[in-house]
């Protein structure tokens, strides 16, 4: 086989970019669609191989340190296709043997079930005060008839036959380099060295069994979407007697029609008169704990921000510090006037432009 780096041009430290620019420049010299002498094609195919083992750092890698052989295997080199090829062998032996034997004995042992996600829609009132939900789940307990064994009664697992209770099997391959033994994970016991030779029939001996459980969630005041709580052994049932994965219930709030929320504090439009803005008023108002009376001063302009305190958001973990709810004032005008209200209007308008301070009066509105 020819030298990849004499096929593309380039020297043996050429970088990645250089390898690029001169396999597009052959690619086009030699297409078969551009290029008819005799040949032409075989060298199209040589280049194009050159740059998919060049252009990959793993693949050059081993390219340089063992040929076309660290990439392909060698002419006359022995059938290694059970080895998923001559790449992955390579892969599992510098990685070190231990690496798949201690798969095979962490398997033996208990294992810890899964972790589950249940998401939860709450109203935004909920998520203010907090609530206490009840939710139904899916997950896998442990069966009660076989108590997680995964046998029948009566009887137990046995030391399975192929890798006689090791949980490993050995695989000898030979190689250009000699022969290499791979560790693995025994395939028909999984690693654990033990099979049930004669399962529970309510498990088909998994030892575990999915059914359907409700649970009430408490949730705490102050929450807002994305908040996680985390409900312990909830999860599903560990297998060999491992402990149960933890339960994750992830809350969603939805969006309330006029009430938006800043962190810890409320914020709300609240629409007044223009008479109610010049004169001030005291009006009921809309909170989250219920309608409050709400004080509107004389003057208020629009786009002002009114504070009502403690009526935000408890803090999480601390209930009794509250936020606040911000009202941003709307001064409303109406479109049309009747008659009586015209003719006042009017009249105001004339007394405030003849008063020697009517620049001043109403704020400067009837200038």
């Amino acid at each position: 086989m020819a030298d990849y780096y004499e096929l593309l041009g380039v020297p043996r430290d050429a970088d990645a970019e250089s390898l690029k620019r001169a396999y597009r420049r052959l690619a086009r010299q030699y297409h078969p669609d551009v290029n008819k002498d005799p040949g032409a094609e075989d060298k199209f195919k040589e280049v194009g191989r050159a740059y998919e083992v060049l252009g990959d750092p793993k693949t050059r890698a081993r390219y340089d340190q063992f040929g076309e052989a660290g990439v392909s295997g060698a002419a006359g080199a022995p059938d290694m296709g059970d080895m998923g090829g001559f790449a992955d062998l390579f892969e599992t032996f510098f990685s070190g043997f231990g690496g798949a034997a201690g798969q095979g004995q962490r398997q033996r042992g208990p294992r810890q079930g899964d972790d589950l996600r249940f998401d939860l829609n709450i109203s935004f009132k909920e998520a203010v005060f907090g609530q206490e939900k009840e939710i139904q789940i899916r997950h896998l307990e442990t069966c009660n008839t076989c108590k997680g064994s995964g046998a029948k009664a009566g009887s137990g697992p046995v030391n399975c036959s192929t890798c006689g209770g090791s949980g490993q099997v050995r695989r000898a391959t030979r190689t250009p380099f000699g022969t290499f033994t791979q560790v693995a994970p025994c395939p028909a016991c999984e690693g654990n060295g033990q099979v049930i030779a004669d399962p529970c029939s309510d498990c088909a001996g998994q030892g575990v069994q999915q059914v359907r459980k409700k649970l009430r969630i408490n949730i705490p005041a102050g929450v807002d979407s994305g908040t996680r709580l985390r409900v312990n052994n909830e999860g599903n049932a560990g297998m060999r007697g491992g402990p149960s994965g933890d339960l994750y219930v992830v809350l969603f709030v939805q969006a309330d029609a006029k009430l938006r929320r800043d962190g810890i504090h409320i914020n709300s439009e609240l629409p007044i008169s223009y008479l109610q803005a010049i004169l001030g008023d005291r009006l009921q108002v809309e909170t989250v704990d219920g309608p409050e009376e709400f004080q509107i001063p004389p003057g208020t302009q629009p786009g002002t921000v009114l504070t009502l305190k403690d009526r935000g958001v408890p803090r999480l973990g601390n209930p009794v510090a509250r936020g606040n709810h911000m009202f941003t004032i709307k001064v409303v005008v109406p479109q049309k006037l009747e008659a009586k209200e015209r003719e006042l209007l009017e009249e105001l308008t004339t007394i405030a432009r003849s008063h020697p301070k009517g620049k001043g009066l109403f704020g400067g509105l009837f200038q």
